[in-house]
């Protein structure tokens, strides 16, 4: 049995390309039964950058139920909050003293988010990698599915591992990454060059999970394609309407070539709107099942605390086995 371990941070939005590139691929993996599936709200992550406290608290709620409405089962999964289990900052420190500061000065998020939030350049933005290593190492993690600009997260994490593995033999066990095929990386509806990311500016860019229909058909007739007339999956040279292509066979439950077939003789803005089409049906159940989750506050603390105390009980094997090692007084 392998162990799949992700976490999402709860901040703005969760987009299309948080749904399609990471919850989703979730579910499929609960639904293997060879799989031990932990999944985590990232809240300890999220404060690198400042929250209004009211709001946090929304989101974190609001995402703990966009989990549970995507078909994560807690009865079949450990879906809990980072900052619920205080084994995740212990171990962060201990790892902290095994991790050296030219490889933190080399991460590229850390000198990416450094440039967008120039006014607030904390620890905790240098230190996320490090958390994010005890967050992976604390549940003897085999795979971390992520999309292509984790990776670098993912190696420093089998770094530390390795560094400690060498000194004191075998404490931890090295994550291997691990890139779904399709709908890994789902780009920008108006920069169909850059991820879609939560944190854009223009809304146009970005859909929200709990978009309305309505919305949901403008954005995609607003999207940014090329002056071609022809539907092709080219990436490179027709990257927005690839990225429709990509966002319609994920919708569709179809390979890009079964969705090229089905658009043969279809102008651009035919495609656009069968992709919007198709994206709002493929949300409608996840949205109703979320409106009635995010009313059912008892049911969702319940569930929490459950997930908590399941992280809880491996999280505090992992860490006893590291500081027994070290020599730590238990």
């Amino acid at each position: 049995m392998k162990t799949i371990y992700s976490a999402i941070q709860p901040s703005g939005i969760m987009t299309l390309g948080n749904y399609i590139g990471a919850v989703n691929n979730w579910r499929t993996m609960q639904s293997d039964g060879d799989n031990k599936c932990i999944f985590a709200l990232a809240d300890l992550h999220t404060i690198t950058v400042r929250q209004q406290p009211e709001q946090f608290n929304k989101n974190c709620w609001s995402f703990y139920a966009l989990l549970l409405a995507v078909g994560l089962d807690p009865k079949k999964s450990i879906v809990y909050l980072q900052s619920h289990v205080k084994e995740h900052c212990e171990l962060a420190w201990l790892l902290n003293c095994y991790t050296y500061v030219g490889e933190m000065n080399r991460m590229t998020q850390f000198k990416d988010k450094s440039a967008k939030h120039a006014d607030n350049i904390n620890m905790g933005l240098m230190d996320y990698p490090v958390l994010m290593a005890a967050d992976i190492l604390l549940y003897d993690t085999d795979l971390v599915p992520v999309g292509y600009d984790q990776l670098q997260h993912i190696e420093i994490t089998r770094d530390i591992a390795l560094r400690i593995n060498n000194i004191y033999g075998d404490i931890f066990k090295v994550p291997d990454g691990f890139i779904p095929k399709v709908g890994a990386k789902i780009m920008s509806l108006q920069d169909p060059t850059s991820k879609m990311s939560k944190s854009d500016t223009n809304p146009n860019a970005v859909i929200s999970c709990l978009d309305t229909p309505d919305v949901i058909m403008k954005k995609f007739k607003r999207a940014v394609t090329d002056s071609d007339t022809t539907i092709a999956y080219d990436p490179q040279n027709k990257a927005g309407i690839s990225n429709l292509l990509g966002i319609l066979a994920v919708a569709q439950g179809k390979t890009i070539e079964e969705t090229l077939k089905d658009c043969e003789g279809f102008r651009y803005g035919d495609l656009k709107v069968r992709v919007g089409e198709s994206v709002i049906e493929m949300l409608r159940p996840f949205q109703e099942e979320y409106n009635r989750l995010i009313e059912a506050k008892d049911y969702l603390t319940a569930c929490a605390k459950e997930g908590a105390e399941k992280a809880r009980e491996i999280a505090e094997n992992t860490l006893k086995r590291f500081k027994e090692a070290l020599g730590y007084i238990l």
